[in-house]
């Protein structure tokens, strides 16, 4: 496999420094990302640029993976307006966990000669004075030089700290340290980092004393939606690949709303599936759209490799309960331990002894019963019913005067299904 042309036919490559093709045809070289622990967990929006470091192993390379336990004390200014809020060790410490945690699902650590490393330029700088570190990389970095880079310009503006400022040199320090002392000789990353990842290559050129330079560097586009708007969030805000903040059914579901213009960008990039693969999906999901090949093609492929089997199992029974053809028996057969996770989110009603016994018939349980919250009276629940809009357990309710006979998943819960909408009514 090449490395190069794979992320050409993908779309995934934005820019690279001269020789640097050359130098992966030559030979297995090391090449790292790093990831600054902002926070507890990896978005989908860093699953782009992790997704370099699994082409580069299936390429027979070797991966590096950076946590960023010095740098993120400080903050990368790129791409922003203002400066990041400080986190404390303890915080950072947490956040790094995390990450760790998450990187060791999309790379092999034991896979011989190219088995993936984990690395934190904290263990590095901890033992740096400040003066020690004006000695061994500001005096070859110029001011001029870091100035004219885009993160920096852009800030002078609105004004940019001197720790701020500083980063490019710490990132690029990370990369003289990585070439040293782990024969690191590639540094990747999103396109909004080629001015810090380039500092690096020049650091370590300056540093060896060589015309030519010795490193390498190499970014991918990111990753926008066909409107033009940043990819990766929803109305709750950022997709996050640890499940207590993003279930699996919430990603699976962001994934399956993609619009039909995003899913052939997306599926080459966040996917492992071959050319020709996608190519016949394209092909299949052009001659019926509303089935949504791509989109579940692409939901299947990354809800799995985040979550596990169980995890995308679990979200499309979650889909199929809430917006499918689930039947009576398919929510009988919902484990305790799903349940919560399978009706997170879905709005709930508390119904108690005196309501069910001052319940006559279907109609009260669904506007007295519930207390209005599923309908706000007798009427609207009555009308609803004639006009075949309920279900309850995912059995249609016909006759508004039927009698109250339900049966209560997990002996607390009632499914009412309004429409396209699910309400839950809970006994206390």
């Amino acid at each position: 496999m090449n490395f190069i042309e794979e992320l050409r036919w993908r779309g995934m490559l934005h820019d690279m420094t001269p020789g640097t093709e050359e130098q992966l045809q030559k030979e297995m070289i090391a090449g790292y990302i790093g990831f600054d622990p902002t926070a507890a967990s990896l978005h989908i929006g860093n699953l782009a640029t992790i997704m370099l470091l699994v082409h580069l192993q299936r390429a027979g390379h070797k991966p590096f993976a950076l946590v960023g336990g010095a740098t993120g004390m400080i903050g990368d200014p790129s791409g922003r307006s203002t400066e990041r809020d400080y986190l404390s060790e303890e915080t950072l410490r947490h956040n790094q966990e995390g990450i760790r945690a998450q990187l060791t699902r999309f790379l092999s650590f034991d896979s011989g000669e190219n088995a993936a490393e984990m690395v934190n330029n904290y263990d590095w700088f901890k033992g740096i004075t400040f003066l020690d570190f004006l000695r061994e990389a500001g005096q070859h970095i110029t001011v001029n030089y870091m100035v004219a880079k885009d993160s920096v310009k852009k800030r002078l503006e609105t004004g940019l700290s001197f720790m701020e400022f500083s980063y490019q040199l710490l990132q690029g320090y990370d990369f003289y340290w990585l070439y040293k002392n782990k024969g690191v000789r590639l540094q990747m990353g999103g396109s909004d980092q080629w001015g810090n990842i380039t500092t690096g290559t020049e650091l370590i050129r300056r540093k060896e004393g060589r015309e030519e330079y010795q490193a390498f560097a190499l970014t991918t586009p990111l990753i926008t939606k066909s409107d033009g708007t940043k990819f990766g969030k929803s109305a709750g805000g950022n997709i996050w690949l640890d499940p207590a903040l993003t279930s699996p059914y919430q990603f699976y579901q962001f994934w399956l709303s993609t619009a039909d213009s995003d899913c052939p960008r997306l599926i080459r990039v966040f996917t492992l599936l071959s050319q020709e693969e996608i190519e016949e999906l394209e092909r299949q999901h052009a001659e019926a759209p509303h089935l949504r090949i791509l989109q579940k093609a692409i939901a299947k492929e990354v809800t799995t490799r985040v979550h596990s089997q169980a995890g995308y199992d679990l979200a499309v029974k979650a889909s199929e309960v809430l917006f499918g053809k689930a039947t009576l028996d398919t929510l009988r057969s919902i484990q305790a331990d799903e349940f919560d996770i399978i009706f997170e989110g879905v709005p709930q009603t508390e119904i108690t002894a005196d309501d069910l016994a001052n319940s006559k018939d279907i109609t009260d349980i669904l506007s007295i019963g519930s207390k209005g919250e599923v309908y706000a009276s007798k009427g609207e629940a009555r009308r609803a019913i004639t006009q075949n809009a309920v279900s309850i357990n995912k059995t249609k309710v016909s006759d508004p005067a039927a009698p109250v006979e339900l049966e209560w998943l997990q002996d607390r819960y009632v499914l009412v299904s309004k429409g396209k909408k699910n309400h839950l009514l809970k006994k206390v």
